[in-house]
């Protein structure tokens, strides 16, 4: 059987598992950004109205029609947080990473190719089809990310983390850009524009599964699967691998400070990230921007292709000043960017001023979250790559909503978005008070030394 030493720094191997991010990446744009929650919301509405009432009905559930997709967001997140950690637990106990990921990415893309029935009557599908597909999504990228450590040596982990992140931004942002001028020409093409919309979201199902197979092609298992012991079956060994690692993270304190650190500053790259085009769309008097669709459109195709370049960029800058310190350095970014957005902005130049501001959150949105990834691949200790990596997904996904409660309840509360939109720098400074005292060294050494005592 190969070894992961002989196997390690393939550039073949490299290019198949970077090309994943490039095929999943279209969920994430094309149905999560800007597609799926409009069209969705726009049928319940129709259903609402023809009903005779203010309110959809999900299977005798009154659901206000623009309500019903941010239900559906929080609790397939909800579900990431409860069974991601056992599947890490399972992928890493059977060796079956490969497969899993092969089963979880297959099943979001089939999910995502069956919204094309979303339509009429069958509005709340989309819902349901969504929580599946996010869920398998989560799932897959578990087991993409858990990798990392397999296919890239220390020192290549920082530039092929932000190489994977970059080829997301492109595969995600070509097949949106598609997708948007689809739409735009749908009607000269002779395609109504609802059944444009459907075939932009099957699209992006199609596209997922279709370049994944690159990856299956490419990507190899690194252990023969593990048999399981007489009377056990997956699940209750998943659970009992689960409870043994919570037992042993004691053992790695810097890995679990690392980890709390992200959980706050990475709510704050999230929330901004949700929140922006809400910001950009309102009225001047709530704060906002009050920018025509159009140019929100054009900011969001650009912020994909200059993330692309951001992340390849992160990678080198991570080479010049040391993981941590790149992580730093895009935490302030992301801290001048939200003060900018409260004091700045103002007047006949605001649209200009957001187009900059947007290069400046693509330059670092792609390199602070690619370069995490590969500092947190060197804290995880062999043979409990998913387990670690599911919890670092938990820590993204299950954060998710404090960051937008945060910005809510400013507005709420000082009825001003650039005041909702200035809170969120509690999550930056926070990560720059704490990412200061991992010691990473300790963390790598920890890591290594639990690999030698098993």
């Amino acid at each position: 059987m190969s070894t992961n030493t002989a196997m390690i720094n393939d550039r073949r191997e490299i290019f198949g598992w970077a090309m994943y991010d490039w095929a999943n990446s279209a969920f994430s744009t094309t149905i999560g950004t800007v597609f799926l929650a409009p069209h969705v919301a726009a049928l319940a509405r129709d259903a609402a109205k023809a009903a005779g009432t203010s309110t959809a009905s999900f299977f005798g559930i009154p659901v206000a029609p623009d309500s019903f997709m941010p239900y559906c967001i929080s609790f397939s997140v909800g579900m990431q947080v409860l069974f991601l950690p056992i599947l890490g637990a399972i992928a890493d106990y059977s060796h079956l990473r490969k497969q899993m990921m092969q089963i979880f990415a297959t099943i979001g893309a089939l999910a995502t190719i069956l919204m094309f029935l979303v339509t009429g009557e069958l509005w709340w599908l989309g819902g349901v089809l969504f929580i599946v597909a996010n869920l398998a999504f989560g799932a897959a990228m578990v087991f993409y990310n858990s990798y990392l450590p397999d296919i890239a040596s220390e020192d290549e982990r920082d530039r092929v983390s932000s190489y994977g992140w970059a080829m997301g931004y492109m595969g995600g942002g070509i097949l949106l850009a598609l997708n948007l001028a689809f739409y735009t020409f749908s009607e000269d093409l002779g395609v109504p524009g609802e059944l444009a919309v459907r075939i932009n979201l099957a699209s992006a199902g199609v596209w997922w599964l279709g370049f994944s197979f690159l990856t299956w092609n490419r990507l190899r298992p690194r252990h023969a699967a593990r048999q399981l012991p007489a009377g056990e079956n997956y699940a209750s060994i998943g659970f009992k691998q689960l409870r043994k690692t919570f037992g042993e993270v004691k053992h790695f304190p810097e890995t679990m400070k690392f980890l709390l650190a992200y959980f706050l500053y990475n709510d704050g790259i999230q929330t901004v990230i949700a929140v922006a085009s809400t910001f950009a769309a309102a009225p001047l008097i709530q704060g906002g921007l009050e920018l025509e669709q159009s140019t929100l459109i054009a900011v969001i195709l650009m912020i994909q292709f200059v993330a692309f370049f951001g992340a390849l960029f992160w990678g080198k800058l991570a080479g010049w000043v040391g993981a941590k310190q790149s992580v730093v350095i895009s935490l302030a970014i992301w801290a001048a960017v939200v003060i900018y957005a409260y004091g700045g902005l103002k007047g006949p130049t605001a649209t200009a001023q957001f187009f900059v501001l947007g290069i400046f959150i693509a330059l670092v949105m792609g390199g602070s979250q690619a370069i995490s990834r590969s500092l947190f691949a060197q804290m995880v200790p062999n043979g409990k790559e998913a387990e670690f990596f599911s919890f670092y997904e938990v820590s993204e996904r299950g954060t998710s909503w404090i960051g937008p409660l945060v910005f809510g309840l400013a507005n709420q509360i000082f009825d001003d978005l650039r005041v909702a939109i200035l809170s969120l720098i509690f999550f930056f400074i926070m990560g720059l008070i704490l990412l200061p005292f991992v010691n990473v060294t300790k963390a790598i050494a920890d890591a290594k030394k639990y690999d030698g005592n098993q």
